[in-house]
């Protein structure tokens, strides 16, 4: 890949999804922000059925809009505002977020001290302002067979969910980790000029988790910020398809798997079981609930 030559400091990239309110909310809290830093938001919208694309325009005409016909994935659409974008950062920012004012500045003031750092992820809280685990280990089989799982409940305090999540640290300080969450995610364009872009063959999920691999391999850090903090609502866009949300999760899963420890035939195929085993699992644990939530609503 050839970047362009860096006019400003960094594009704010956004891929939204049917979640306007949410999408407002969070370019507010840049244009709001007081950053001293020059910066472009560039909003990627996957096909949205709301006012996203009729609102935008009107209520910020400072964003650049690519509109999409229709919902290309999550690594495609990222792909779309990195290659738009002419800043010397690239921050991917998921639309149910909300900046804290000097945030951007903050940020960029941490990667300019910190040059081997190809991709920085700040601090995630919820919005009641408990922490979001947005660094981790590697995924691990185990952590995979427990995590999220109806095995969890049963087994808690599993040893390789704990691992992965990293609760065993406080994460308030400055740490170097495997991986931190495309939800807020700052790439040097630098790094992108090594590695490429994202993959697009992940089209929800792990995409974070195999480019950052991808900046390890290539020698470069992946660093964990304690601060700017950002609110992160989480899952916005997933909640309104859930069911085609975990089946693309769960074929990104296999393909991390499949594509980095997997070195052998007959192991892709232990994996792709175990991961379709996992999805079943928790397909059958979604429709028990709607079950249970239609039972309880035909019975008020």
């Amino acid at each position: 890949m050839v970047s362009q030559i860096p006019a400003i400091d960094v594009s704010v990239c956004i891929v939204s999804w049917n979640v306007w309110e949410d999408l407002r909310a969070c370019l507010a809290s840049l244009f709001d922000g007081d950053n001293q830093v020059s910066f472009e938001v560039i909003v990627v919208d996957n096909g949205s059925a709301d006012a996203t694309v009729a609102s935008l325009s009107g209520e910020f005409p400072q964003v650049e809009l690519i509109a999409n016909q229709e919902n290309r994935g999550f690594a495609a659409a990222c792909n779309q505002a990195i290659a738009a974008g002419r800043g010397r950062y690239c921050f991917l920012l998921n639309p149910d977020t909300v900046v804290p004012k000097g945030g951007l500045d903050e940020l960029l003031r941490f990667a300019d001290d910190h040059p081997q750092a190809g991709v920085i992820g700040p601090r995630l809280v919820y919005p009641d302002g408990s922490l979001q685990y947005s660094c981790r280990r590697f995924p691990t089989v185990s952590a995979a067979i427990f995590r999220g799982t109806l095995l969890e409940p049963l087994i808690p305090g599993v040893k390789s969910v704990r691992y992965y999540l990293m609760n065993d640290w406080d994460h308030v300080e400055v740490r170097q980790v495997d991986w931190v969450s495309g939800a807020a995610l700052l790439i040097r364009r630098e790094l992108l000029d090594d590695i490429g872009l994202l993959d697009e063959g992940f089209f929800w999920g792990s995409e974070d988790v195999d480019f950052c691999l991808r900046a390890h391999q290539a020698g470069w850090e992946v660093v964990y910020t304690p601060a700017p903090q950002i609110i992160h609502a989480v899952g916005r866009s997933a909640h309104q398809a859930e069911l085609s949300t975990l089946l693309h999760t769960h074929q990104s899963m296999y393909r991390l798997y499949s594509k980095h420890w997997s070195r052998w035939l007959g192991s892709r195929w232990l994996i792709w079981l175990g991961v379709w085993l996992r999805a079943a699992v928790l397909m059958g644990q979604w429709l028990v609930r709607r079950l249970f939530a239609s039972s309880g609503e035909e019975s008020k």
